[in-house]
Order: structure tokens, then sequence, then C-alpha cells
């Protein structure tokens, strides 16, 4: 049986990635901080389909972390893919930012995938065996206006992924992001019917991303079909980027 740890699963990508692992072959290990009534949905769809379990945990908490992935080891043994999809945004010019808010977003963004990276891939290195998965966008690659910190958090991502796949590429672990597009989700519920219009037209596949569109690459990375892949940043945005 498969482990596969899931941080921001209550959000929208993360519990589709959670949906798209529901096999009895697998274990899902779901990390959620503040939205445990959506968890605890999320949870109860998927018991009947695969072996499912929470932990509630302050990703930004480095004792906190350290503390969970004992447990999970402890119990479980293993932990085999990793999906980083914690993450938050923020709309803001940059004359308007505050080290509150840069703390923020990079703790959230970039320290919470840093020491889940940090504590499940030393018993990776042990086991000569995992595979990390990293949410970026694609805004971490050409930037978004009024979103500077959380561009330049997801291009620390971007980073951030490229060094450990070279260092941990040598203990049979694949490291690669995911830079998703436009998505149907809560976290552009900001954007009116034509904004989006604008963003579907300047889109050459025509339509909004889909949470399942990100599941849909996850389910592939994390298979031996993707071996050899790894240290890769795999946009997914229709081709809005082209």
């Amino acid at each position: 049986m498969k482990n596969i740890l899931i941080s921001g699963a209550s959000g929208d990508i993360g519990s589709e990635i959670a949906r798209k692992f529901a096999d009895t072959n697998n274990r899902l290990i779901l990390i959620y901080n503040n939205s445990k009534k959506r968890i605890d949905n999320i949870l109860n769809e998927l018991m009947d389909k695969c072996t499912v379990v929470s932990y509630k945990c302050d990703l930004t908490d480095d004792e906190l972390v350290c503390a969970m992935v004992d447990d999970i080891i402890t119990k479980y043994k293993h932990i085999d893919c990793l999906i980083n999809s914690a993450g938050v945004s923020l709309i803001k010019q940059i004359q308007d930012t505050t080290i509150s808010d840069y703390n923020f977003i990079f703790d959230n963004n970039v320290k919470s995938t840093i020491l889940l990276t940090k504590y499940v891939s030393k018993f990776m290195i042990k086991a000569q065996f995992g595979k990390i998965i990293n949410i970026s966008s694609i805004w971490g690659k050409v930037g978004a206006s009024m979103e500077s910190l959380y561009s330049a958090s997801k291009g620390a991502i971007n980073s951030f992924t490229l060094s450990i796949a070279k260092e941990l590429g040598y203990s049979n672990i694949t490291v690669n992001a995911i830079c998703p597009g436009l998505i149907e989700s809560k976290m552009n519920s900001f954007l009116s019917e034509a904004e989006k219009q604008n963003l579907i037209d300047n889109t050459p596949i025509s339509r909004i991303g889909t949470c399942e569109d990100i599941a849909n690459i996850c389910e592939f990375l994390c298979s031996e079909k993707a071996d050899y892949i790894t240290g890769q940043i795999i946009t997914v945005d229709g081709g809005f980027t082209l």
C-alpha cells in the first residue's frame, strides 16, 4: 500500500488530488490547518474508497511539522508520495504590502513546503524511494500584476524544486513542480465574469482549467510511468503562457 501525504487537502486542488488517489491500494494522509468541517466531509466522502486519515498541523511551525511526520512514520512506516498543495494568495499593489503580508505569503507558500520536504525526505532517503510534487503557479514563472508577493513565493517554489531534485535524485527520489494557470477554484473567485472571459479568450484551449486537470498530472508523476522525470516545472494552463 502506498502512503500519500497531501498538504492543503481541504482546499479545492488538494481535495481533488485526494479524490484522484482514492484507491484501495493507497492510504491517504490529509493535512489541514483550519478547515476541519471541510476535511471531515472529504474523509466521509472517501472512507469507503480507500484508507484515509487526517492530521491538523500548522505547517509553518518547525516543531509541529517534525512531530507530525515522526508520528506518521511511527504509525504507517513510510511515506511514498508527498504532494505540497498548501498555499495562500494576496492581491495588493506592492506599495501597499506590509511585512505581515510578506510573512503570511512566504510562511504559508514557501516555509511550509520546505519544512514538509525536509522532514519527509529524511525517511524517503532511508527507503531509497520517493515522489515529491510541489504545486506552484504560472505566476511563479511569468509574474502577475498586483500579486508580486504571491508570484515571488511561487518562483521560490520552482527554484526549490530544481535544487531538491538534484539533491535527492541520487536517493531515487523524484521532485517536480506543477504550475497551474487559471483554475476554477475559490482562490480565483475574486475574478469577475468579464475578467474570466478575457483570460479564456487569451487561452488557446479556450476554457478555464479544472482541479482535476491538476490532479491528473499529480497521478501521473506519482506513478512508475514518471520514474525518470525529475526537476521539471510543468505548466498546466491550456497554453495561456505560450
